[in-house]
């Protein structure tokens, strides 16, 4: 069965809301594995004073029993702590006029969705689009990732991510495993302890200028074999749905894969990785590729880079107009931060497991997850032969 997942809610309203729909019966998931990856979204240095407000308090609603998926869909929803205080503006049935005109947006933020959701809606105050589109409805995206990043778990395949600039200034890339989880674990989501330092200087500065800053991060999957994806429609393609759903979290605006963009001013011998037979087997000695030929992956280390713009909410906004008055006006200013960078990254890691599984599910799916780990695991094996086949020495 095809994985689909749909969510609901706002930034300020009660809470958000997703319905995570086909995956297997008797998926293993705690409390904890889902607490976990939400505590890492919240983090990051340059953070509003939200990510000390939210707990990301879950509740279960259904499609696990005793910890384990039942194949019914699975509902979870994730409570807004300050509900109380924006009830008189967020309320479904009655909200204050008075509150209302208090938290009316009228001056829409360059950069942000608030004009053309204005236009799309025909509305004078954002608000609704300001809700929506607010970088907090990828909370119930996250959940859905780290359930996808679960089943992934169980089949051998492993996704992480990792930070590599905020601001222009550079931190080193995971060169291990140490590395790897030491990004998970970091604030800033970076490798390296000392490469935290000037992270933090650089965003202490942007925000003492009252600014936003962005960067770029980097996703990888390994334990992956060969053939995953689709070269016999554009829609099929691994590259395409990955590249779809990493563009589509708030502010990234660049998605590569391997080199990515610099391929398009090399020549192609320095682009394409060369095919040597070593010890038997087929190999690679490069990955410029990223791990995809063809839209689908080649057994080798699908690596992701995304660029990520400043968030358009700033303490000082830019030049705009106020669409009741018709004047000029500076931007709205809502609650943000001055940097999300490591937060987003985490979205992408979990958006990546997401594609990554949902296609693994296509290809061997199944409705119990011991059926899939044996078709997978069986999938695997001829990947591995095949690897062998008629291979004689360079």
């Amino acid at each position: 069965m095809a994985w689909r997942f749909l969510t609901s809610g706002e930034s300020h309203g009660r809470g958000l809301l997703v319905v995570v729909d086909g995956l297997p019966a008797g998926l293993s998931i705690s409390r904890d594995d889902l607490t976990g990856v939400m505590a890492r979204r919240r983090r990051g240095f340059g953070r509003g004073g939200r990510k000390n407000v939210e707990r990301d308090e879950l509740t279960l609603w259904g499609g696990i029993r005793n910890g384990l998926t039942t194949g019914g869909p699975v509902g979870i929803s994730v409570d807004n702590a300050e509900w109380e205080h924006w009830d008189g503006v967020m309320n479904p049935w009655s909200i204050s006029p008075a509150a209302d005109r208090e938290k009316a947006v009228t001056a829409p933020r360059p950069g942000h969705a608030d004009l053309p959701g204005s236009i799309k809606f025909g509305v004078e105050n954002m608000r609704n689009i300001l809700e929506r589109a607010s970088a907090r409805t990828t909370a119930p995206r996250t959940l859905a990732g780290a359930m996808a990043a679960l089943v992934l778990k169980e089949l051998g395949v492993t996704v992480r991510s990792a930070v590599e600039s905020i601001g222009g200034v550079a931190a080193s890339l995971p060169s291990d495993d140490g590395e790897w989880h030491r990004a998970a674990l970091s604030d800033l989501g970076v490798a390296r302890e000392e490469d935290e330092p000037a992270l933090e200087t650089r965003i202490t500065a942007a925000a003492e200028e009252e600014t936003s800053l962005g960067g770029t991060f980097v996703v990888s999957v390994t334990g992956l074999p060969a053939g995953i994806g689709s070269f016999t429609e554009w829609d099929g393609r691994l590259d395409g749905r990955l590249a779809g759903a990493v563009m589509a979290i708030p502010a990234v605006k660049g998605v590569e894969f391997g080199d990515g963009f610099r391929c398009a001013g090399l020549p192609g011998r320095d682009v394409h990785d060369p095919i040597f037979v070593e010890d038997g087997r087929w190999a690679r000695k490069t990955n410029h590729a990223g791990g995809i030929e063809g839209g689908m992956s080649t057994g080798q280390e699908i690596f992701i880079r995304a660029a990520m713009k400043p968030i358009p909410t700033m303490r000082k906004g830019l030049l705009s107009f106020d669409t009741v008055s018709g004047r000029p006006s500076a931007a709205h200013s809502e609650r943000s931060d001055v940097c999300a960078v490591p937060a987003a990254c985490v979205v992408a890691e979990a958006m990546t497991a997401w594609i990554v599984g949902s296609m693994a599910a296509e290809q061997f799916g199944s409705d119990r997850m011991q059926d899939l780990k044996e078709r997978f695991e069986a999938y695997r094996k001829h990947a591995e032969r095949w690897n062998l086949h008629d291979c004689m020495p360079s």
